[in-house]
């Protein structure tokens, strides 16, 4: 039996919810949008969580179609993010989502963002663990689905109190917590410390789950080991290579291993996200947002510079379509970019 089997199952009990296999997709904005969320799903993925939302926002906004769509309200497999300072829009907000469909609710204390922390959201939030308990407790009174939470090691070196907060947590209700290994003032320099999470995990019974700086199977099975969480969370490492959850999970597990594309599966599969954000979005905001998706996928092929440039400024989606065959084939890496 491989070494990793003895710490880490293939299925997390979060209520009434499995996440087979414990392997998650991070929310990350502007990027982890409905398209790209089924596109991971696609593949294999324990559960995948929505861009974070601001909780007044939502509230006030009265998510119609396409805010239900972006937010993954009733999708399987999907928790819904929410963010905010005072207690009554987030009970709101997770009372919203839940009632519209959200099988899971996720409260974000971890954002290192200024224009997040400046409002005292976020990661902020560790700098006031009472302040902090009074919204987790909040959404945790306002829903009957279960409520998790996706936070960091501190504020900074000197205010370390993640295991704090996740007894804390654990405590009014919390089912599930989500540990990036750095502080806010970290951001995301450095090296994810992995190993500060084991004291996080040892202080409660709730599922752990390890994030910051996975990408690969090494840095999953690495990760698993000098934390010994639950599980692990994806988020860059995703960029540009929708199949890494299900990699990572099929050499954690013992699972189905995804078949990656190459050649004309690959260009099928990227123009068929490119198509899907062109609906979602809309032709001309669509074809925007999705530079940076083709530009990860560009990285992974190691397309020219020339191409590269040609096929991100172009301006009509059909000469997208049309290039993308030439950008993604097989490239020598002495053409390509670094």
């Amino acid at each position: 039996m491989p070494f990793y089997k003895l710490y880490m199952t293939a299925t997390l009990h979060i209520g009434p919810t499995q996440l087979t296999p414990p392997v998650l997709l991070a929310p990350l904005a502007g990027i982890t949008d409905l398209p790209f969320r089924n596109l991971v799903c696609s593949f294999g993925a324990g559960l995948v969580v929505s861009e974070m939302v601001a909780s007044q926002e939502m509230v006030q906004a009265k998510p119609g179609v396409c805010e239900k769509a972006e937010l993954g309200f009733g999708a399987a497999r999907t928790s819904v993010q929410i963010a905010g300072r005072e207690a009554y829009w987030m009970a709101e907000a997770a009372r919203l989502a839940a009632g519209n469909g959200a099988q899971i609710i996720d409260i974000n204390m971890g954002c290192p963002a200024k224009k997040v922390t400046s409002g005292y959201s976020g990661s902020a939030l560790m700098k006031d663990l009472d302040h902090a308990l009074t919204l987790i407790e909040a959404v945790v009174g306002a829903v009957d689905v279960p409520v998790t939470l996706k936070t960091r090691l501190g504020w900074d070196n000197h205010l370390l109190n993640a295991a704090e907060l996740a007894v804390r947590a654990e405590s009014a209700g919390i089912q599930m917590i989500t540990i990036h290994g750095r502080t806010r003032c970290q951001f995301y320099k450095g090296q994810a410390n992995w190993s500060a999470i084991k004291g996080i995990k040892a202080a409660v019974r709730i599922p752990v789950i390890a994030n910051g700086d996975i990408v690969d199977v090494a840095t999953a099975r690495a990760a698993l080991s000098q934390s010994g969480a639950d599980g692990i969370m994806v988020g860059r490492g995703a960029q540009g290579r929708p199949w890494i959850l299900a990699q990572i999970a099929a050499e954690l597990h013992g699972l189905p291993a995804p078949k990656i594309p190459k050649g004309a599966a690959l260009i099928d599969m990227v123009q068929g996200h490119y198509a899907n954000m062109l609906v979602f979005y809309g032709e001309a905001l669509g074809s925007r947002v999705a530079r940076k998706h083709l530009g990860w996928y560009m990285d992974d092929a190691r397309t020219p510079v020339d191409i590269r440039k040609t096929l991100l400024t172009t301006r009509t989606s059909k000469d997208v379509m049309a290039l993308l065959p030439r950008a993604l084939a097989s490239h020598d890496t002495s053409e390509a970019v670094a």
